[in-house]
């Protein structure tokens, strides 16, 4: 048997393996579920950011205007 073909059924008897595996299962659900939270918090963070920037050049606006 050449090694590529040991290397294929190796990989298929892996995959096997882990599509039947409950424990891969949760793991997938949870990366998701984590990739759903960073994303949110990336939107969140990006909107406080804007609005304390918005709010500091209207800060800084009112201040040389003040002079």
């Amino acid at each position: 048997m050449g090694s590529r073909s040991r290397l294929k059924k190796t990989m298929r008897h892996l995959l096997r393996q882990l599509a039947e595996c409950r424990k891969a299962a949760t793991a997938v659900e949870y990366g998701l579920i984590l990739a759903l939270v960073v994303l949110a918090m990336f939107g969140a963070l990006q909107l406080t950011a804007t609005a304390t920037t918005d709010m500091w050049n209207n800060v800084s606006n009112k201040v040389q205007a003040a002079h």
